[in-house]
């Protein structure tokens, strides 16, 4: 058997922590402190539980940076005292979350999990119930030396895990909610815990450094056919903006009119960081393979290559945050820092 270890719950809010009342029908918030008396397997894990529960939950629609560098801070105040680590997250923002928490967490070792469910934990069909106890699981795994099997910020969900800032939520109703497009899954959860080892990110013994800064002055245009020109000054040109996400077709391609190339080079030329990613699920952005994305390389916009858009996001309030010079944060943008891009 695994030796198991110390594993801290993290509880936010979302669907997976209420608990529907017997005789109102309502929900209401789950006390964790009860937490084995709703989910008695949890005591043949064989792993101790500690937990900490956001005074106020709040929605994941209403997560802000703040609530990820405080849950940042909870990890890392209490990183030293256990093995690892599970937060539970409404799953609507939860890969948004899972990928500031890896740029968060730089040389992090220890598993943080996040995971969620579809429906509250006191319906009968509830699938936060597995989710919960295989997490925790997760959390605690080590190896034959003692060291964690998934050291890295990652999402379980419906029988699979997920690197954190590789996964996007895709579906509202399946209970399968999440994939991982653009990177193959840690570890699938079968009658046993398959983990698929090569894909697993370990690093150096370093100590863990927690980042406190994030910057989100940060605009997306998101393309379609016919956006005016109108829209698009406004946008791109909107007061404080420092960084622009571009959502463009296919392998990064977009219109290629004179205006629309005279905006996004005069933003460059003000000092604003212009992304390049995808609006494909699966695939990355190559700038300059066709007519339609050469222009976007020869006004400075950079490669989003196979991020996500919730890395995307998050990577770059991370990055504006460190006080960088702007040729830096471009270096950065293309780097792959958490195993959130593939160079």
């Amino acid at each position: 058997m695994k030796h198991m270890g110390n594993v801290l719950l993290i509880y936010t809010g979302g669907t997976i922590g209420m608990m529907e009342d017997p005789h109102s029908g309502q929900l209401r918030p789950f006390n964790f402190s009860a937490l084995t008396e709703q989910i008695p397997e949890l005591k043949k894990l064989g792993v101790k539980l500690n937990a900490v529960s956001f005074q106020d939950p709040i929605d994941s629609s209403n997560m802000h940076p703040a609530n990820w560098i405080r849950i940042g801070e909870i990890i890392a105040k209490n990183y030293d005292k256990h093995d690892g680590f599970v937060v539970l997250h409404g799953s609507d923002t939860m890969a948004f979350t899972a990928s500031a928490l890896s740029f968060l967490l730089e040389n992090l070792q220890k598993p943080v999990v996040l995971t969620g469910s579809q429906l509250p934990i006191g319906i009968i069909r509830t699938d936060g119930k597995e989710n919960i106890i295989t997490a925790i699981e997760i959390a605690a795994a080590k190896d034959k030396k003692g060291k964690p099997l998934v050291p890295e910020v990652c999402i379980y969900f419906e029988y699979r895990l997920y690197r954190g800032n590789r996964t996007t939520k895709f579906s509202s109703q399946d209970f399968d909610a999440f994939k991982s497009p653009n990177y193959p899954e840690l570890a699938n959860a079968g009658v046993e815990i398959k983990y698929h080892r090569d894909v697993i990110t370990t690093t150096a013994n370093r100590k863990l450094i927690f980042h406190r800064k994030l910057e989100n002055d940060i605009a997306v245009l998101k393309l379609f056919p016919g956006i005016s020109k109108k829209i698009t000054e406004q946008i791109v040109n909107a007061p404080g903006v420092k960084a622009l996400i571009i959502e463009t077709f296919g392998a990064g391609n977009c219109l290629t009119d004179d205006w629309f190339t005279d905006v996004i080079r005069s933003a460059v030329k003000r000092g604003i960081i212009v992304l390049n990613v995808t609006q494909c699920m699966e695939g990355k952005v190559i700038q300059g393979k066709y007519e339609t994305s050469a222009h976007l390389l020869a006004a400075g916009v950079i490669s989003g290559v196979d991020m996500t858009f919730e890395a995307a996001v998050t990577k770059l309030m991370f990055l504006l945050g460190q006080s960088l010079s702007i040729s830096k944060i471009k270096s950065l943008l293309v780097k792959n820092l958490r195993g959130e891009l593939t160079e």
